[in-house]
């Protein structure tokens, strides 16, 4: 089964916008994460519609980030990439009659529904910048930063 890793690659890509100090181009980026230009676009087009991102056009232009990233939450850029799902999991439709399949999945569904409630709350409270953080200090801690 494959994942989708549309909200990584989005978290990767806002941190070397903002670590960058002029426009990076869809080409650049893509290089960042080893895909393509096209798929940085696309991902890119809901956060410029949240305003999270802005672009602008010609020789210098590029992508920037439109707000500070201590006023960029992990839920507004997951709203942002539309609302992905969180969870690979599924259930099992192939009897609906059966009452033993009709059990399991009234019993995932609530515990998939809960867990989602929890990650959703976390992504509110966690921002762009904690995650640069995280990151600096990681590197700190390994002593493979130089400030």
């Amino acid at each position: 089964m494959k994942t989708n890793n549309s909200f990584s690659a989005t978290l990767h890509i806002l941190l070397h916008l903002e670590d960058a100090d002029k426009p990076l181009t869809s080409e650049q980026m893509a290089a960042f994460i080893d895909s393509n230009p096209v798929v940085i676009r696309k991902l890119l087009a809901g956060l410029r519609k949240s305003k999270i991102v802005c672009s602008s056009k010609g020789h210098h232009g590029g992508w920037t980030l439109c707000k500070p990233t201590h006023e960029v939450t992990l839920y507004d850029i997951y709203a942002a990439l539309g609302s992905p799902e969180i969870f690979a999991l599924g259930h099992r439709n192939d009897n609906p009659n059966c009452l033993v399949e009709q059990g399991v999945n009234r019993v995932m569904s609530e515990t998939f529904h809960q867990a989602e409630e929890l990650i959703l709350e976390r992504f509110k409270s966690l921002t762009l910048q904690d995650i640069g953080t995280e990151f600096i200090n990681y590197l700190n801690d390994k002593g493979q930063h130089n400030d």
